[in-house]
């Protein structure tokens, strides 16, 4: 029912809100609700500085590299079965084939996907979601929106990660025990993910104007991976993505 919702709202708003390419590439975002969003993004940092920051810095000071990549490696395996769809849906049987191999090793050999023998046998791995899948369709980006909690997106994004949560296996388990490990694979993903962005979220916060800095990156980042292709150089082109801020689904 979400992922219904929101792409019903996504079609009433997105034909009038499109961001082309060229548009993105200047930097020069749809951003009409700047005024709220700018609000969001105050308050998502209020939150990232007295919990998520101190989480994450306390994870890192407590476990190693092999741990933290044991994790990392965990739950981008999860992730596996929703990037193997989304690059099915965007005619990619390359990356179908990429996918499904390293969800096949590193499932078994790799011992439920703590390690990642596919990376040393050089299987290529991707990084697809359905706002991604949108976006190869021709959905414009509409507008960008700061979400509480979670940071950047745009509407066609936003619809996108609705519709991968709800196609996530993870949502189909029942039972207490199951509702308690699922939230703990999401607590564990959100601190993962917040450890690694460590040194990006610092050089973001150094920025003259962080808000437009950390929208001008996003929008670059999410049209390089919507075109399999590199932006124009920027000080923020090589930033982790930071639709990977996610505190209702597993990670990448």
């Amino acid at each position: 029912m979400r992922g219904q919702i929101l792409i019903a709202a996504a079609m009433i708003g997105l034909s009038a809100c499109s961001t082309t390419q060229e548009s993105v590439m200047a930097g020069d975002v749809a951003d009409p609700l700047e005024g709220f969003n700018r609000t969001v993004y105050g308050f998502n940092e209020g939150v990232d500085k007295a919990v998520l920051g101190p989480v994450a810095n306390g994870y890192r000071a407590i476990t190693n590299e092999p741990i933290r990549g044991g994790v990392s490696n965990f739950l981008t395996n999860l992730n596996q079965p929703i990037v193997f769809v989304n690059t099915v849906l965007q005619g990619k049987p390359g990356p179908a084939f990429d996918t499904a191999s390293r969800f096949l090793l590193n499932t078994t050999i790799g011992v439920g996907g703590i390690f990642d023998p596919a990376t040393h046998l050089e299987v290529p791995e991707h990084k697809e979601d359905f706002g991604q899948t949108l976006g190869t369709w021709g959905v414009p980006a509409g507008p960008y929106i700061m979400v509480p909690f979670r940071g950047p997106s745009n509407l066609r994004d936003l619809t996108g990660s609705g519709v991968d949560g709800f196609a996530s296996p993870l949502n189909y388990g029942q039972g207490d025990t199951y509702v308690a490990t699922r939230a703990a694979i999401g607590v564990t993903g959100v601190v993962s993910v917040r450890e690694r962005l460590e040194p990006q979220i610092q050089a973001l916060r150094s920025q003259p104007e962080p808000y437009v800095a950390l929208r001008r990156n996003y929008s670059q980042q999410r049209d390089a991976a919507i075109r399999d292709g590199a932006v124009q150089e920027d000080p923020f082109a090589n930033l982790p993505e930071f639709d990977d801020y996610d505190f209702g689904d597993e990670t990448e």
